[in-house]
């Protein structure tokens, strides 16, 4: 990895209605301070206060940005499944 490159994360947070929202970003913790305080996304502003729930690393954003199409396509159960690392429900799931 170059070091000029950044870390990119994918993310699920957990909404005050309980509802799950996944993201992409560089820095997860100010992502998480953005969603909290309204500004990052109108699906998350309306539903605070939300807590990360599940994050994963990627070398590149593109890998990232991959991931979180993938587990956006994911049934509730496989992605509870993988928040509470499940790994023998993922599967079968």
């Amino acid at each position: 990895m170059a070091s000029s490159s950044r870390m990119h994360f994918v993310y699920i947070l957990r909404c005050a209605d309980a509802l799950l929202y996944i993201g992409e970003t560089n820095d997860p913790y100010l992502r998480l301070a953005k969603h909290n305080d309204g500004s990052a996304s109108a699906f998350t502003a309306k539903r605070r206060p939300v807590a990360l729930v599940y994050s994963e690393i990627h070398s590149t954003r593109e890998s990232a940005l991959k991931r979180e199409r993938q587990l956006k396509r994911w049934t509730r159960a496989k992605k509870e499944a993988l928040i509470s690392g499940d790994v023998a429900l993922l599967r079968r799931l």
